[in-house]
């Protein structure tokens, strides 16, 4: 499933606050943010994760997240960029070798920030850095540690549900098969910016509520899982271009939130939770379900859980981590 609109997704379950106080034009007031501290950061992904505070000084300051994360360069902006205004600052020569510095001018310096305000102390924990810990998780493991634990708590997917019914999103919606059993939606992901194909995400959300994560999922589902495969892949390749063969398409275990969605992604961009531990390709998923109709509530299913997640402890307290 970029937050700086996906911020007012209550995502997390928690409880509404009271309106934050915004820009005049209702933009995140920037300026007035007081760095607290780094919660963590990544050169490879060229990205950095802040806590702050709005109005820091005073007793009503209320907490935000920032992520800063440089964009991919657009092909189209190339030539501007390499000749437009740019100063470029020798670092390092050696022979047919040399290093540059390149400073472009602003508005080919764009770097996507995505905002979380107000945030909550759940919303802390979930970016700072953690230790993570693999799970293998048995049918009876889910039965006994993770469906209650599910079902105990509060999580709030409205925000799904305005999407589906059209209250929010409309206008993202690229396409929509409006069966009540085996429909979905497909958008765009927050993530994605539309500006460029290289790190293209999409999500395909059903409408057909119930059906939490792939344990749910029976040979029930086939039609739905083969809509959702087939029509994202011919809605895509309509939209942007781009073939099926090179698109990730994939469920995530554990899920985000509990309402069953399929992420598509382009194959050559590293996207979040397409690892191993985390990602199951769809067509692997119809070829296991037309195997055993039961394939995933019988089969062991392995996952990592962050330090402070408090499945982690319940799977601890069981002996199981």
């Amino acid at each position: 499933m970029a937050e700086a609109a996906g911020a007012k997704r209550k995502r997390e379950g928690e409880k509404g606050t009271a309106e934050p106080p915004c820009d005049a034009d209702g933009s995140f007031p920037l300026a007035e943010l007081c760095v607290r501290r780094v919660l963590r950061e990544s050169a490879r992904d060229k990205t950095i994760f802040l806590h702050g505070q709005v109005n820091g000084a005073s007793e009503g300051a209320k907490d935000a997240i920032v992520i800063l994360e440089k964009t991919p360069f657009h092909e189209e902006s190339i030539s501007d960029l390499l000749k437009k205004h740019t100063k470029l600052q020798l670092q390092m020569s050696n022979d047919i070798y040399s290093t540059y510095h390149l400073y472009p001018p602003p508005q080919l310096s764009e770097i996507k920030t995505t905002v979380v305000y107000p945030a909550t102390e759940k919303h802390l924990q979930k970016y700072l850095r953690q230790e993570v810990y693999l799970i293998r998780e048995t049918r009876e493991d889910y039965k006994n540690i993770t469906l209650p634990f599910i079902q105990s708590q509060s999580f709030s997917i409205q925000w799904v549900y305005n999407i589906l019914e059209k209250k929010a999103e409309a206008d993202r919606i690229i396409h929509e098969n409006p069966d009540p059993s085996n429909g979905f939606v497909l958008l765009p992901d927050f993530k994605w910016n539309q500006k460029q194909l290289d790190d293209l995400y999409l999500i395909a959300i059903c409408h057909r509520r119930g059906i939490k994560s792939l344990r749910d999922l029976t040979s029930e589902h086939l039609p739905l899982l083969k809509n959702i495969l087939q029509e994202g892949k011919e809605a895509i390749l309509k939209r942007f271009g781009v073939a099926g063969s090179q698109l990730r398409i994939y469920f995530h275990y554990q899920p985000s939130y509990f309402h069953l969605h399929v992420h598509f992604t382009a194959l050559g961009y590293d996207a979040p939770g397409c690892s191993v531990e985390k990602a199951h390709l769809l067509a692997e998923v119809i070829d296991n379900l037309e195997l055993d109709p039961q394939y995933y509530q019988k089969r062991t299913l392995t996952f990592a859980l962050r330090a402070d997640e408090a499945l982690l402890k319940k799977f601890q307290e069981a002996g199981k981590a």
